[in-house]
């Protein structure tokens, strides 16, 4: 494996700034690795190797020339198809936006430029980042399904194609495709980063999200996109956690870490909760576990019915006026989402205003959640399913920070990943339970 593999990007970035590796020969690593396997993976919507060799051209060139450099310099990611890009074309997995081109950028892209950062293109969404699947396969196993919708970034970074990538998560976007790829994903709190520019299907539950392959890297990017923005009234002025000082803080005392035992745990395949028993039981003094109260599963209810009332609003024009061009799976639930009532989303809001409520006391006592990402290795690709997403949908409704670490592998020698969840605004301690956890364990390789 080559030594750009196995870096971190601030390693990396490092060797940049001291001359010993250029961004071009990062960038044609990169390249040739998309080249070896994207022709079967599908990761990508749109690749410009072009435009990927002049982008790097320019931050050599700003090396060189003595300037200070990004902490992402020269790092090349793949951005989901449905952030807006003034350079590539962004289609939002759907026909109806075939080659659509954005004239302006979105402030993701935006912090990403700032950050020094290479954009190597378009990776797959599913359509509308909702739930038909993409091309997409997974790189462990062809035959089955990388997840989504944040399908093409996971497979992207698991496949060796970028280090870095950005998706989102409206459900379970981003941690049940880290799951289904064995790679970091990293869901933070709702209100951290931006979501201008990105195409809205939930103003209350849409989330930035982004993938890697070292959980330091996902702190150094998250850091590189977090902050206030006017246009998003979900963002604030208030001081922001620093992900990379709490991933790098010394652990001199053990996070308090609680397993839940949640209501829905009956739709775990007997092979993903015999890992997670194992696990439990490995971590025996390290973690207490707790039965979830009676009222977490009117949670996943109350998910359902906000997405519902809301994707149907925010997607009005393209079912209004391009219903032949939508999907049959997407067909069958918007006819459902279009029974809301403005009195259920009224009650959905005010249920999901108690259980945050609820959290922030819990959190009061516990450091961090651990729970599964996903209820099973992923599914076939003839089981046309992007997978179950019940494991995210609560802490997405509350808007928690969450990191999937790859830790399991299940009967197929499939990654199964572990979820940490933590309180909302305290992303910073979220990674330093997660890298207390991984002190504990050894990550899938």
């Amino acid at each position: 494996m080559s030594t750009l593999n196995k870096n971190t990007v601030t390693e990396t970035v490092q060797q940049v700034a001291d001359g010993s590796l250029s961004c071009a020969t990062i960038v044609n690593h990169y390249t040739q690795a998309i080249a070896q396997t994207e022709k079967e993976l599908g990761a990508w919507k749109y690749f410009d190797p072009n435009s990927a060799k002049s982008q790097a051209t320019q931050l050599d060139a700003t090396n060189q020339s003595g300037f200070p450099i990004g902490s992402l310099h020269g790092i090349p990611v793949g951005v989901k198809d449905i952030f807006d890009t003034a350079d590539f074309p962004t289609c939002y997995g759907s026909p109806i936006y075939a080659d659509h081109q954005p004239k302006k950028d979105s402030r993701t892209i935006e912090k990403l430029k700032e950050a020094g950062v290479v954009i190597m293109g378009k990776t797959e969404t599913t359509e509308f980042a909702y739930l038909h699947p993409s091309r997409t396969i997974n790189p462990h196993n062809h035959e089955y399904s990388p997840g989504g919708s944040s399908s093409g970034s996971a497979a992207a970074v698991a496949a060796g194609h970028v280090p870095l990538a950005i998706g989102s998560q409206t459900g379970g976007s981003v941690i049940r495709p880290a799951s289904f790829c064995g790679v970091y994903g990293f869901k933070p709190s709702r209100g951290l980063m931006s979501r201008r520019g990105v195409l809205q299907t939930s103003e209350t539950l849409d989330h930035v999200g982004v993938f890697a392959n070292h959980l330091e890297d996902i702190a150094v990017l998250a850091d590189a996109l977090i902050g206030y923005d006017s246009e998003d009234s979900a963002t604030s002025t208030t001081p922001k956690p620093e992900l990379l000082n709490g991933y790098q803080k010394h652990i001199s005392n053990p996070p308090s870490i609680v397993w839940i035992d949640m209501p829905y745990s009956d739709r775990y395949t007997s092979d993903a909760n015999d890992q997670f028993e194992k696990l439990l039981h490995s971590l025996d003094g390290n973690i207490q576990r707790i039965k979830a109260p009676s009222n977490f599963e009117q949670l996943l209810a109350c998910h359902k019915t906000i997405y519902d009332y809301e994707i149907i609003r925010c997607l009005g024009a393209e079912i209004s006026n391009h219903w032949e061009s939508i999907s049959e799976t997407a067909k069958s639930v918007f006819e459902t989402a279009k029974g809301r009532t403005e009195s259920d989303y009224r009650e959905a809001i005010e249920t999901r205003s108690t259980a945050q409520q609820w959290f922030a006391e819990f959190f009061n006592e516990y450091d961090a959640i651990l729970t599964p990402s996903a209820v099973s290795e992923a599914p076939l690709l003839s089981e046309r399913t992007t997978g179950d997403a019940v494991c995210c949908v609560t802490w997405t409704l509350c808007g928690l920070p969450c990191v999937n670490l790859p830790l399991l592998s299940g009967k197929n020698d499939l990654p199964i990943g572990v979820q940490m969840v933590g309180a909302h605004n305290k992303d910073d301690s979220l990674m330093h339970s997660a890298k207390y956890l991984l002190q504990q364990m050894t990550p899938r390789t």
